[in-house]
């Protein structure tokens, strides 16, 4: 919003959906340029904007016609005109638009049952449809009686189509130009399209107009089908279109030409798209190029018929190419002698009426169209599906969300009417788009008011707009003496040389300050001399986030203070767990202890690194006061009387951590050694309370007789296990020297025989 640099509530609310006017006549600071009444609407508040003096226009929508679906069955007694029956709801509304806000709408479209049909067939009478002739002159009374099971209100018209009557196409030569055919075959004189039979619900005339038709015949092998498609289209009044569902059966068994293709026969004026049929024959083939397809496409669809292209095996790939570019449209395999087309044309047209395709008429510049689609069987979709539904049947019911968004405003700033409508449907939604360009406070403006220099501007939303040639806040100056000196005197500070401080523009002789990269920092102050982001920090925030920078000075919120509001006055980070502040030794400074004994440290001064330890500290007036023993038995009543003392049973009974005061669980030894067990605390009001175990845990003598009898055991068992080794050791030499004396035995008995 503040960088759109609006000079007027116009020019703010169409820089965003989000951007509001401060109308308040006193809000700008001394130095704020007008631009700066524009900016989102939390920041005009923070900046102390009231509600009430804020514009911010919102768009809306307003339904003016909401008639609702028909809802009625086939054969119902009762019978509406086509202009009665409703498939699409709403039909007209208007929105109100603001710049970037989306203004959304249901729209709802249903199926109607018994629906009126209008069925042109249009023929190719070239030579090779010769077979397929016999089998369309019955095919009136025959569809009629089809058609009755889906509607009953049908009308059926016939067509046919050759060729331009022109070289290369047909043959020129007067014989070819009587009779197209070869020997002895009774042809019609070639002709580019021919309304046999406007639009009728006799079927029996169609048999009997049908039954008089003759083939014809030209040289190349792709027709001129879609120069009769054109005429169909665009000759509604001859073709005797209603306006209900319209079909266009395109019946033949070769390719098309289309626009370029003209050239091959001196034809190259552009085909105009308007009707020409004088005795219900295109007279001006032979004028006029062929139609391209994104022409056809768009005749189609500006007359809502929708096409079914019965065409022979051969050229199928062709003709579903063609579909996919033919909005609504369908291909059918039409057999070699057409006598499948109507059930071709069944299953064609049911295929085309179970979809439904929005399309929108052109957008003005600057607005923007999106759907999304809610369809049978919970199926939802976005973009360009959703514009379009599948799989409907009739009396089935179908919803689109369409949001329309402005992204500018007009020039003019009128009015515009889009439409949106099913592709094949007659029925629309009419759209009034009203654009949201100005204030309400702009239309009670006063032209020429004094409240801008002599009534040179317009006050208007709290500031002036001014006339041509002028400027400044209050229009003071005329655009010639911007640029004087004298000017710049006045946006210089006494003793300085800056213009604005170097951080604005000298305009009419006041300083108008410049804008920051980062909106949330602004310049402000007569000469530009004051900002918000030049304070000191704290923790790298400015005013370390606990006060507001108010021309490079921290205004500290309550509780806060310093030159960065970054010492709290809150002591309860000071507040130790018995509930004094430091414990009593020491100061809460900016929420932090100052310790005055330095002999204690930590959060609280709850630490002294060099003091004894609690329990060591009341070891021995603890052991003469519940024992009457130890080192100050003698002076006990003087020394030791300072705290409570409560004697229990056991050390299940000492009081257990998490009571609120402080509590330390002792172990000490006394001069008989023996532990003794206590707890000491202090309370909130600084009494000190000992539990002590009342009886010590005293070490028992030694039992002598397993202690001798072990080690008499030991000594035996030692004395046995050596006399088992020493046994054992005898016997191993015993052995040696048994064999050592019956070796040299027989050695003696060997020297005795030599």
């Amino acid at each position: 919003c503040i960088k759109a640099n609006a000079k007027s509530c116009g020019e703010c609310i169409q820089a965003g959906p989000n951007c509001g006017w401060c109308k308040k006549t006193d809000f700008l600071q001394e130095g704020e340029p007008t631009s700066a009444r524009c900016d989102d609407l939390a920041a005009l508040k923070s900046k102390g904007c009231p509600m009430e003096d804020i514009e911010n226009p919102r768009g809306s929508k307003q339904v003016l016609e909401d008639r609702e679906v028909t809802n009625r069955k086939i054969g119902a007694a009762e019978k509406l005109k086509p202009e009665a029956i409703t498939q699409i709801q709403p039909q007209k509304l208007v929105l109100k638009l603001r710049v970037g806000e989306p203004q959304t709408f249901s729209l709802k479209f249903k199926r109607a049952e018994d629906y009126p049909i209008d069925l042109y067939y249009l023929m190719d009478l070239s030579y090779s449809m010769k077979d397929d002739l016999e089998n369309v002159k019955s095919l009136g009374t025959a569809l009629m009686l089809e058609m009755e099971k889906i509607t009953s209100d049908f009308r059926i018209g016939f067509g046919s189509f050759v060729e331009k009557t022109v070289m290369p196409y047909i043959s020129t030569t007067p014989a070819k130009l009587r009779n197209p055919c070869t020997g002895d075959q009774n042809c019609t004189s070639p002709f580019s399209y021919k309304n046999v039979l406007s639009l009728t619900s006799e079927g029996n005339k169609f048999n009997e107009l049908v039954g008089k038709q003759h083939i014809s015949g030209n040289l190349d092998s792709p027709e001129g089908g879609f120069d009769a498609i054109m005429q169909v289209a665009v000759c509604g009044e001859q073709i005797g279109w209603r306006n209900v569902t319209r079909l266009l059966v395109f019946s033949t068994d070769a390719g098309f030409h289309f626009a370029g293709d003209g050239k091959l026969g001196g034809i190259v004026l552009p085909n105009d798209g308007k009707c020409h049929l004088e005795n219900n024959m295109y007279t001006m083939s032979h004028y006029y190029d062929y139609p391209s397809i994104a022409h056809l496409v768009q005749k189609l669809s500006e007359n809502n018929i929708q096409t079914i292209f019965a065409v022979t095996e051969e050229f199928q790939a062709v003709y579903k190419e063609l579909k996919n570019l033919i909005p609504k449209s369908a291909v059918g395999t039409l057999s070699s002698n057409s006598s499948n087309v109507i059930q071709l044309i069944i299953d064609a047209y049911n295929s085309l009426s179970s979809e439904v395709i929005l399309e929108n008429s052109k957008l003005p510049k600057g607005v923007t169209i999106s759907y999304k689609s809610f369809c049978k069987n919970g199926v939802n979709d976005t973009q360009e599906d959703g514009r379009k539904c599948s799989n409907i049947s009739i009396g089935d019911e179908v919803k689109f969300e369409i949001n329309v968004t402005a992204n500018e405003c007009p020039k003019k700033g009128q009015n515009e009417t889009i439409k949106i409508k099913p592709l094949g449907f007659t029925e629309e939604v009419e759209i009034n788009l009203q654009f949201i360009c100005e204030c309400q406070c702009q239309s009670e403006g006063e032209p020429n008011s004094p409240a801008c220099h002599e009534g040179n501007g317009t006050f208007e939303c709290g500031a002036c707009r001014c006339n041509e040639g002028r400027i400044g806040r209050l229009c003071e100056c005329s655009t010639d003496e911007v640029n004087s000196e004298d000017m710049d005197a006045y946006c210089r500070r006494e003793n300085s040389t800056e213009i604005c401080s170097n951080n604005g523009e000298c305009i009419c002789g006041q300083c108008v300050c410049k804008k920051r990269e980062n909106t949330n920092e602004v310049y402000s102050g007569k000469y530009c001399e004051c900002d918000n982001f030049n304070c000191d920090r704290s923790n790298g925030l400015i005013c370390g986030g606990n006060g507001i920078c108010k021309c490079r000075v921290c205004e500290c919120f309550p509780n806060f203070t310093g030159s960065a509001c970054d010492c709290s006055l809150d002591t309860l980070p000071c507040m130790a767990s018995n509930g004094q502040v430091c414990n009593g030794r020491g100061t809460c400074e900016c929420g932090t202890c100052n310790c005055t004994d330095p002999k204690f440290q930590g959060p609280t001064c709850e630490m002294c690194q060099t003091c004894l330890g609690v329990c060591a500290e009341h070891k021995d007036c603890v052991q003469c006061r519940a024992f009457d023993k130890g080192e100050k038995k003698e002076t006990c009543s003087q020394e030791c009387m300072h705290f409570n003392m409560t004697r229990v049973e056991s050390r299940d009974k000492l009081p257990q951590p998490g009571q609120p005061d402080p509590l330390s669980h002792c172990k000490e030894k006394d001069v008989d050694d023996c532990w003794f067990y206590f707890t000491y605390s202090v309370n909130s009001n600084g009494e000190a309370n000992v539990h002590v175990v009342e009886t010590p845990e005293c070490p028992s003598g030694p039992d002598i007789i397993p202690i001798v009898a072990g080690v008499v055991a030991g000594i035996v068992l030692i004395g046995l296990a050596l006399l088992l080794i020493w046994k054992l050791l005898m016997i191993i030499h015993d052995r040696r020297e048994f064999a050592k004396f019956e070796k040299e035995k027989m050695n003696a008995k060997w020297d005795t025989v030599s």
